[in-house]
């Protein structure tokens, strides 16, 4: 509660959106070192603004409204920025914990962004929030056994996510190996599902039909998929070396039909997995349902996949790769045929920056809304220069 700052009350926040900005391409740019997001303009390509924020946000999370965001550093600092403003800007603060990772809002039909979430990585544990002020309501701690039995002090909360179908989230131990399904229609009685997956749980992202949350247990090799109608595990499936979705991708696959992707620090692929799909006309892709359907030869050291529903190609980087070359740049491929890729662009030689010893490392390809132009970031040393390389998709 000492930490709670509400900088612009809620009745004397805006009661319209006050600028012209295309809410829908708006980019939250993580500015690592300086404890920043930049919200730069998707249309225009102009930061409209840079906003003061906890350090190496994690997370940058849009309200279901679409008019807030909330942006979570790694010192625990939780920032509400206010969209609607004439220039955005933080209008509540809270410090959840000293090291955090994620946090999502209730989304749920009735409870749109009524609450917050957000869990920590020290202290153990998880707070919710009103999602409008960022007032905590209740502190959850997730010390407790592992799927194996044994009791674990520090176990941290990596990735949470909110279901469209349930008033829950879907909150993800690490050092467990517990998916804890959190109802938060009575937060003052909270109703709690565990599922048993794997240990160390990472992050992860939906597939398709938003029915399914996939998630790494990335030291186990492992994807675990929730049914979050269910309430219950759907699958483990075992993996390459070290999975690192990000939220993963998810498009429709020649031969094997809806898929989802992820990449790998430790192995030198892309995994897809075929997914369950309710449209009649997948049935036939039933066979492959939670298998490793095919691996794509990539590098290691990938953080981020991405395609988007109206491309023809897929993304993936390699910045954790040690070769500086394959850390500058990102592989594409064409849909139609995930032989190979089909270009691989040197992202720090094509932005035109002066070359450097250091390595300049390509990273999270993100598409524009309309799935047009896909930006790049490209993280420089401390003392070399950054950018944003932006590329429209389909030229390749």
């Amino acid at each position: 509660m000492d930490s709670w700052k509400v900088i612009v009350p809620v009745k004397d926040r805006p009661t319209r959106q006050m600028n012209k900005l295309n809410l829908k391409n708006i980019f939250s740019v993580t500015l690592r070192d300086t404890g920043e997001v930049a919200l730069i303009d998707g249309d225009t390509k102009d930061i409209r603004s840079i906003v003061k924020t906890g350090y190496a946000v994690h997370i940058s999370r849009l309200s279901k409204s679409g008019r807030y965001v909330y942006v979570i550093g790694r010192d625990g600092r939780l920032s509400l920025i206010d969209l609607w403003m004439e220039k955005p800007a933080v209008v509540a603060e809270l410090k959840i914990g000293f090291d955090a990772r994620s946090v999502d809002t209730s989304k749920f039909k009735g409870y749109d962004d009524k609450y917050a979430i957000a869990g920590s990585y020290w202290p153990p544990q998880y707070v919710i929030m009103d999602g409008d002020t960022l007032k905590p309501l209740k502190v959850v701690s997730t010390r407790g056994m592992t799927l194996d039995g044994e009791y674990h002090p520090e176990p941290r909360v990596a990735s949470i996510v909110s279901s469209m179908i349930k008033p829950e989230w879907v909150v993800n131990i690490k050092e467990t190996g517990q998916i804890l399904l959190v109802d938060y229609s009575d937060i003052k009685n909270l109703k709690t599902t565990t599922i048993e997956s794997a240990k160390f749980l990472h992050d992860g992202g939906w597939d398709a039909s938003k029915r399914y949350f996939l998630v790494a247990a990335n030291a186990s090799n492992k994807i675990a998929a929730v049914d979050t109608k269910l309430g219950k595990l759907a699958a483990l499936i075992d993996t390459a070396k070290i999975p690192h979705p990000g939220r993963g991708a998810n498009f429709m696959h020649p031969k094997f039909g809806p898929v989802w992707a992820t990449g790998h620090l430790g192995a030198d692929v892309v995994t897809l997995i075929s997914t369950p799909s309710d449209d009649k006309k997948n049935a036939k892709f039933k066979e492959y349902n939670w298998k490793v359907v095919q691996e794509m030869k990539h590098v290691p050291g990938n953080l981020f996949v991405k395609t988007h529903p109206k491309s023809k190609h897929f993304w993936a980087d390699a910045p954790q790769n040690p070769d500086k070359d394959l850390a500058e740049s990102v592989a594409v491929w064409d849909m139609a045929d995930l032989s190979k890729p089909k270009k691989i662009i040197n992202v720090a030689k094509d932005s035109g920056l002066p070359e450097t010893k250091a390595t300049r490392r390509a990273v999270h390809p993100e598409y524009s809304a309309d799935g047009g132009e896909v930006w790049i970031s490209l993280w420089g040393g401390k003392t070399d220069q950054s950018a944003i390389y932006n590329t429209q998709h389909d030229i390749y």
